[in-house]
């Protein structure tokens, strides 16, 4: 984010007015970090839009929202802002379009990765083959070298906006405490909790409903994590080779994993398509929309692909699964993924502030 940008200015406008009312200074951790300042640099605006989660409660307490002259709508702001942040931080930064249409993008990746598995089973493996031998389809050398050079990829990109974004909008002393109630904070969703009742999404009902949709999508994600570390030791250090069997520990972690990938961002698409259009921060570009429509389709697959690897649909399931997966590795850093990077960043600052304030 520059200096002036149109962005900048509004946001600044709106934490100005916010800080002089001070009527929601109890609903989030957003507002005490407003009271702490008495001006608003880009990076406190980047700070502050990132370490909002976009709940609106603010929005339908405030009693200057449109069409009073002042057109307050700070969680629309913020919103808007958070994604400039994203591209500004984005690496390479040619790849910052893919926040600005993000929809067309996915689709295209989705097709083209797809395509590569395709290839990949065509030039290596056998469609011959019987049975849930998945390394006959695609060898395994070929599915680690495909979506590990991807995973890599994403991961110094990732790691590289991350800092970019750290350098812009956070710079603060990493203190272990810090760190814990930051983790703290993370783990638990706190500031989805509202005043206890939940949070006013999509429409102003005190609900969790959103809070449990992003647990079941966070720990589901990482459910599928540990299923395919486990995997890889099983083959690379025990030397047993998949398909395991249904009850094995990669398959149960797995299969929980794709349940709550199922869930999650079925749940949060469904609040989204309620969402107060008033708070409507994406348009038509389909941000969140294209990472969720990942996440559901890379556990769905994975899902079909477990209940019918003993048949002859086998392979095509195969081929589709590991071209999600990989266009979901390879739009990582480029998507609604890196929010929860930015956001964990957000979090660590305001503990840090919080700390020095004792």
């Amino acid at each position: 984010m520059q200096p002036g940008s149109p962005l900048v200015q509004e946001g600044e406008r709106l934490l100005r007015l916010c800080n002089a009312c001070r009527y929601c200074e109890g609903f989030c951790a957003v507002f005490p970090a407003v009271e702490r300042r008495s001006a608003f640099s880009v990076a406190d605006v980047n700070y502050l839009a990132n370490l909002c989660h976009n709940c609106g409660e603010c929005y339908y307490a405030c009693p200057y929202t449109p069409p009073h002259e002042y057109a307050l709508n700070l969680p629309k702001a913020l919103a808007e802002i958070r994604v400039e942040t994203y591209a500004h931080s984005a690496f390479p930064q040619g790849f910052s379009l893919a926040y600005r249409n993000s929809a067309l993008a996915i689709s295209a990746l989705m097709v083209v990765a797809i395509a590569v598995m395709a290839a990949v089973a065509v030039g290596m493996g056998s469609f011959t083959s019987t049975g849930a031998d998945f390394y006959a389809v695609i060898p395994h050398a070929a599915m680690v070298v495909t979506t590990g050079v991807a995973f890599v990829l994403a991961a110094v990109a990732m790691i590289i906006g991350f800092f970019r974004f750290w350098r812009d909008g956070i710079s603060v002393p990493i203190e272990a405490g810090s760190v814990v109630a930051a983790l703290g904070d993370t783990l638990r969703l706190t500031n989805l909790r509202g005043h206890g009742a939940g949070c006013p999404y999509p429409q102003g009902r005190l609900s969790h409903a959103r809070r449990w949709f992003h647990h079941a999508t966070f720990y589901g994600f990482l459910l599928c994590f540990a299923s395919t570390c486990v995997a890889a030791f099983y083959h690379f250090a025990l030397d047993w080779r998949a398909p395991y069997p249904y009850f094995s520990v990669p398959v149960v972690l797995g299969t929980l994993g794709g349940l709550g990938l199922l869930a999650g961002p079925a749940g949060l698409y469904w609040l989204k398509r309620q969402r107060d259009p008033a708070l409507d921060d994406l348009g038509p570009r389909g941000f969140g929309d294209s990472f969720i429509a990942l996440l559901l389709l890379s556990s769905l697959t994975g899902l079909l692909l477990l209940a019918l690897r003993e048949t002859s649909a086998m392979k095509w399931l195969l081929i589709a699964h590991l071209g999600v997966v990989l266009a979901l590795f390879a739009s990582l850093p480029y998507g609604k993924f890196m929010h929860g990077k930015y956001r964990f960043a957000a979090l660590l600052r305001n503990a840090f502030e919080q700390s020095q304030k004792r």
